[in-house]
This record gives C-alpha cells, sequence and structure tokens, in this order.
C-alpha cells in the first residue's frame, strides 16, 4: 500500500440506490455509455464548476467506477513495472487507498498513445475487480483493500498494449486476450478466480501478421432470439457466444483490425464498429448461425466512423465522433447520416449520455456538450487543463473526468 488518508470503507448496499448512483464498469450500468442521472453540468472550467481535482500518480487511461462514496481508478508508471488500483472518497477527492496488486519484471512493448493500465475495473457490493491484461488479474475487497484473488498467468503479448475490460455476468468475470500471438475470450469464477472457459478465436484471420489479429474491444451481454449472448469483438470479426460455456451462435467477418469500439444494443438490433482500417458500422440482426456476414447485416454506415471511441445510442439516434475529430448523427433504422459537424482535436473517450446531454471529450481537454437531436445544437464547450482518453462516469448530479494528470468531480454549484 502506498499510503491511505482516513479510510471509512462504507459502501451503499446494492439495491439500495438507483442506476444513476453507480458507474460500476466501462460504458456505465446499462453498458451502453447512459446514465438516468439529471441535474447534471453543462458548463465548467478550472474555477467553476469543479466539486474538487486530485492528482492521480502514474499514466493511464483507465476510466473510474463509482459505487456508494467510492470511487476507483487503475494506474501504472510510464514504465509499466508496477500496476496499482486506487480509492477516492467521493464527496472529498481525498485518496482513501493507493495499492500496488502487481510487480512486472519485463513489461510488454506499448504503443506511444497506449499505457500500461488502459483497462477499467468492474466493481459490485463489496469487491472491485481490477484487470491489467497479461499482467494480471484482482479481486480486492473495497472495505478493506485486503485481495481475495488474482491471476497473472494469462499469457498474451498484446504487442501495443491492453485495452478490453472485464464484464461480470452472473458468478462470472468475462474477458478478452486479443494480442500478436494469441486470441482468445476466458470466464473466470468471480468468486475464486479459477477459468470456468476459455474458447480461442478459431476463425480464419486470412492473415499471419500477428499485428493484423489484435483487438482492444469490451465485450457486451445482451438478450435476443431467445438467449443470452456475449458480443464479442475481435480482429478481422464479431462473434455471438454463449457466455456461460464459451460456445459459439454465429459470427460477422470483416476485413478490419484492432476493434476497440464497444457493441451497441438496441430496437432490435446490434451495432457492430469493425475498427481500424477505416471502421464501419453495421447495423446487424442477433440471431442465425455460423458465419451471417451476408444474410444479416442489415446496413453499413462508412463515413467517418470513429474507431476508438465508442459510438451511443439515444432513441432512434446514434452519435459518433470519428479519432480526428468529426462528429456526426446517424438514423439507427436506416443507416445514413443525418448531420456532421467538425469538433477539433483528436478523440478517443467514448461518447457517455444523461439529462439530454451529450458528452465529447478529446485529447487536448475539451468537452463539447450537445443536444441528441437530429440538429446539431451545441450546448457549451469546456475546457481543462490537460487531455481525455479515459471515458467519463457519472453517478448523481456529477461527471467524474480522468484527464491525462488528475481525476475531476465536476458538478454545478
Amino acid at each position: 500500500m502506498r499510503w491511505i488518508i482516513g479510510f471509512t470503507g462504507l459502501l451503499i448496499a446494492a439495491g439500495s440506490v438507483s442506476a444513476g448512483d453507480n458507474w460500476p464498469c466501462f460504458r456505465g450500468p446499462s453498458h451502453d455509455g447512459q446514465s438516468d442521472s439529471t441535474g447534471l453540468p453543462t458548463e465548467w472550467s478550472e474555477t467553476n464548476n469543479i466539486g474538487w481535482k486530485t492528482e492521480i500518480h502514474g499514466r493511464a487511461w483507465s476510466s473510474p467506477v463509482v459505487w456508494g462514496n467510492q470511487v476507483w481508478v487503475q494506474t501504472a508508471p510510464p514504465d509499466g513495472k508496477e500496476m496499482w488500483l486506487l480509492c477516492l472518497d467521493r464527496e472529498s477527492g481525498k485518496i482513501l487507498r493507493d495499492d500496488k496488486l502487481f510487480e512486472v519484471e519485463k513489461p510488454q512493448e506499448i504503443h506511444v498513445t497506449n499505457t500500461h493500465a488502459s483497462s477499467t475495473p468492474v466493481i459490485e457490493a463489496g469487491r472491485i475487480y481490477a484487470h491489467y491484461g497479461a499482467y494480471g488479474t484482482a479481486c480486492v475487497e473495497t472495505g478493506t483493500g485486503k485481495v481475495l484473488w488474482k491471476r497473472n498467468d494469462l499469457s498474451c503479448n498484446h504487442w501495443r498494449g491492453a485495452g478490453s475490460s472485464p464484464v461480470r455476468f452472473q458468478n462470472l468475470l468475462i474477458m478478452h486476450f486479443d494480442g500478436y500471438d494469441q486470441q482468445y475470450a476466458i470466464a473466470l469464477n468471480k468468486d475464486t478466480g479459477d477459468t470456468v472457459w476459455k474458447k480461442p478465436r478459431d476463425y480464419d484471420f486470412g492473415t499471419d501478421d500477428g499485428d493484423q489479429k489484435k483487438a482492444y474491444c469490451t465485450p457486451l451481454i445482451i438478450e435476443a432470439a431467445g438467449k443470452t449472448q456475449l458480443i464479442s469483438t475481435a480482429a478481422k470479426a464479431i462473434l455471438s457466444l454463449n457466455p456461460l460455456t464459451g460456445d459459439e451462435y454465429w459470427r460477422i467477418q470483416f476485413k478490419n483490425h484492432s476493434g476497440t469500439g464497444m457493441p451497441l444494443w438496441g430496437h432490435g438490433r446490434l451495432y457492430l464498429n469493425t475498427g481500424f482500417g477505416k471502421a464501419d458500422l453495421l447495423a446487424v440482426k442477433p440471431d442465425g448461425k455460423d458465419d451471417v456476414s451476408k444474410s444479416h447485416v442489415i446496413w453499413t454506415s462508412s463515413k467517418s466512423i470513429g474507431a476508438k471511441p465508442s459510438q451511443i445510442l439515444v432513441d432512434d439516434l446514434i452519435f459518433n465522433v470519428e479519432d480526428k475529430g468529426i462528429a456526426s448523427c446517424i438514423d439507427a433504422e436506416t443507416g445514413k447520416e443525418v448531420w456532421s459537424k467538425r469538433l477539433g482535436g483528436e478523440f478517443s473517450s467514448s461518447i457517455v449520455y444523461a439529462d439530454r446531454k451529450l458528452y465529447f471529450c478529446n485529447h487536448d481537454g475539451s468537452t463539447w456538450v450537445l443536444a441528441p437531436e437530429r440538429e446539431y445544437r451545441e450546448l457549451a464547450v469546456n475546457k481543462l487543463d490537460k487531455g481525455f482518453r479515459a471515458t467519463p462516469a457519472i453517478a448523481g448530479k456529477s461527471l467524474f473526468l480522468r484527464s491525462e494528470t488528475h481525476l475531476y468531480r465536476i458538478e454545478t454549484k
């Protein structure tokens, strides 16, 4: 443990708060970037509507998660030789826990745009699950900081660095390992850390180049076609798996690699992002068997689709931002572009939505607040000192924004 300030260990019990009070994982309580919170801020700056601002050591793009009176983030030093997990007090921003979970003798090579701690943890009442790709995964008791179990034997050469985050389903913690040398999905028993199933990516990639076999996407679990499906984005394909066994239901194949944008689910359709090498957004019927690439794609949208930032579905509109800063609105029924607007700068953070506001955060510290409408309407543009790669969390009446150096609580005064 690095240091502790006034740790209370208090938690709000599961079921005693609404979905808008907690943000338990990447993309929030419904895994779609949305919250039912209201009263959220529209405007802020370094001197306005800042509840608190706390410096976070290291360099990491892990997004914050919020449960009860706690906010958690992962971090690592730039050299990747240590993996840390921090807990902050939600009301004051004070660091309550700062624990080193893993030491890494020989860190893997990462891309200049990535970090050694880019995955977002998953939290539930009493436990948090911190994942650092091949460096290790740990289950930690949130009230005491006690490590309940660790795994650091899941091998994978991520090559450009890990990026996908785990998801929790029933008693399972499900993760992607899509690297240069190995590509698989795996489910661990969340209580013990034991492997329940492991599913290699056993389709034809069409290449022997391991750099074309990587992916960074967090899976999504849906109920569709009479069954529970794990929608698992890999390189060159997106697969539907049985989350309890890893068995495959169906797959969509394509040419792109390094899939990052998380799938969307709504209107009885999946909206799937194909990744780098000019991303496409596909609307797909979630049934069928085996390869449904030619039979189940309803429409394809190819104009200025973001590869790293996940899209968001609000009502019958999909909102998107391309990595180089072009925002757009797409009709979810037809796939046709409704509007397009250059915002400026570069984007990695995924879009979030609550209180009839869309939030777009870019690399230079700017956040565009837009109305979710069929015409472009800008509510505000806000600027903080450092840029954003992590995706915001929303809880209560606050936005939790992680910049390159600090974690902010943004709330209307």
